[in-house]
């Protein structure tokens, strides 16, 4: 399955948990916080002020090498 910026982060997280480090790295510690069941990964971004774009790139090439 492919991320996008709309793709929830808790779906994410559903279909990898390693993701979470991704989230970390930029200073998302708050990944397992009621709002990341319902925050896509653009709204997450936006309030981080991290590069939504860069994240969601960062996030396919990580799930591509596992499959």
């Amino acid at each position: 399955m492919k991320v996008t910026k709309d793709t929830i982060i808790a779906d994410v997280l559903r279909m990898d948990r390693g993701t979470a480090a991704l989230f970390m790295e930029i200073g998302m510690h708050c990944v397992g916080c009621p709002s990341a069941s319902g925050e896509s990964i653009e709204q997450a971004c936006a309030v981080h002020n991290a590069d939504c774009d860069a994240l969601v790139e960062k996030i396919n090439a990580y799930l591509a090498e596992k499959e």
